[in-house]
């Protein structure tokens, strides 16, 4: 009876502690998401119709305020990414230090909001993780509940980015805990349910307004090929991210290491404005357009699906802050468009291009994440009516994400990519 009541004391405080960090994570994620917006438009629109080689220069601008910051005010102490968060949860011992909150937090808006080519996605996530690991080490819970806590803020910070509760969910799940238990499940599902009201109250907007609409049988064979060139896709820019922050780890100074990789984002941006930031307004724009232009240049939807894996990444080796959300949804959703006006204009076709480009986003980031169900869920709220997807997002993204595997080797494809990228 005694031992009953201790588990039961156990269990509320958790659950009063995920409440606190889901609370806390949810106002960071909401902060950090719409002034990054706020400002990213603001540059953005301000120097397309006026200064337009400022392009070339700007994302130097984000990311060397960001090596001065890091070597003076956070003291060399580097950013890696996931990998934190895995290297305190598989050590006990090891923890995440407080700076990752104001250090993503503000890496990752600098690098996004100058033009860098990522997203802050991963930034939210570690630093609300460390909201979650400074619980822990406060003694808010039992101490067996570390894992159960910097889930805890993933779920509310991936949640409010992408107005997901249970993609926080699942997301927090698949990828961070990497297991399932009692407890986990617990404080999970407290954090989604406070980031739920809080999404409602605050945050309901979808990132797309573009109404996703039914599909028939006929696009399952081009649904297919759309899942296999999303594995090709992420495959390719997962190569990329690692192959480019090797080639940048090689360059010691300083200097030309930050330049050289901003300047040659800034370059593609300025050929290519769709590249800039988070590249969201450029899928906004296309998909306005593909409901009422009949064609829109195959090669440029091409050059996008393929440069922006190449100016994240680039962004990425100079040493801007982001991962591998953002560039895969664009990335994969003008892959998409590609494949559906390929099949209007060269098979006669009918195939709806939004539900392309969100079958194209969906796979592609089920293989980079490694996550497929994280995948369909976050992909089908990214727009209204998008779960009349579901099934084929769902059955596209296993292909794709299988697909991956095979090309990667299992440890390859794991150490590499999260070890030596910041997902």
């Amino acid at each position: 009876m005694e031992r009953k009541k201790i588990v039961t004391q156990h269990y509320f405080r958790l659950i009063v502690s995920s409440l606190t960090v889901g609370l806390a994570s949810a106002i960071l994620a909401f902060a950090l998401k719409h002034s990054t917006e706020f400002f990213e438009h603001y540059f953005f629109d301000f120097i397309r119709h006026q200064y337009a080689p400022l392009f070339i220069i700007l994302p130097s601008v984000g990311i060397t305020a960001i090596y001065f910051l890091r070597k003076y005010l956070f003291k060399n102490r580097k950013n890696k990414g996931i990998t934190e968060i895995y290297k305190t949860l598989d050590q006990r011992k090891d923890h995440l230090p407080l700076f990752k909150i104001p250090s993503h937090f503000v890496n990752g808006f600098l690098t996004v909001i100058f033009g860098g080519s990522t997203g802050v996605e991963v930034s939210t996530v570690v630093a609300t993780a460390t909201i979650g690991n400074y619980a822990y080490e406060k003694e808010f819970s039992a101490r067996m509940y570390k894992r159960e806590l910097i889930c805890a803020g993933v779920v509310a910070g991936v949640a409010v980015l992408f107005t997901s509760p249970l993609a926080g969910f699942l997301f927090a799940l698949e990828v961070i805990a990497r297991k399932t238990r009692k407890s986990l499940v617990i404080s999970c599902t407290v954090s989604a349910l406070l980031s739920w009201l809080f999404i409602e109250l605050f945050d309901s907007e979808t990132i797309l307004s573009v109404k996703a609409q039914n599909w028939n049988y006929e696009a399952i064979p081009f649904f297919l090929v759309l899942s296999i060139l999303g594995g090709i896709l992420s495959v390719y820019f997962t190569l990329l991210v690692t192959r480019m922050k090797k080639i940048f780890s090689t360059i010691s100074n300083n200097f030309i290491r930050v330049n050289l990789g901003a300047i040659a984002v800034g370059t593609l941006i300025f050929f290519f404005p769709t590249l800039y930031g988070d590249s969201y307004h450029g899928l906004r724009e296309i998909l306005d357009q593909s409901l009422t232009v009949s064609s829109i240049p195959v090669l440029f939807l091409l050059a996008v699906a393929v440069l922006k894996p190449l100016a994240s990444s680039l962004t990425l080796g100079a040493g801007g802050d982001g991962g591998v959300f953002a560039p895969s949804i664009v990335a994969g959703a003008f892959l998409g468009l590609m494949v559906a006006f390929i099949g209007n204009n060269y098979f006669g076709m009918n195939l709806i291009p939004v539900n392309f480009a969100l079958l194209g986003a969906a796979v592609t980031l089920s293989a980079s994440l490694y996550a497929p169900f994280t995948s369909v869920v976050l992909i089908c709220n990214l727009l209204p009516d998008g779960y009349v997807l579901f099934v084929p997002i769902l059955v596209c993204c296993f292909i794709s994400h299988q697909f991956a595997k095979k090309l990667l080797p299992y440890n390859v494809y794991t150490y590499d990519f999260y070890l030596s990228s910041k997902i």
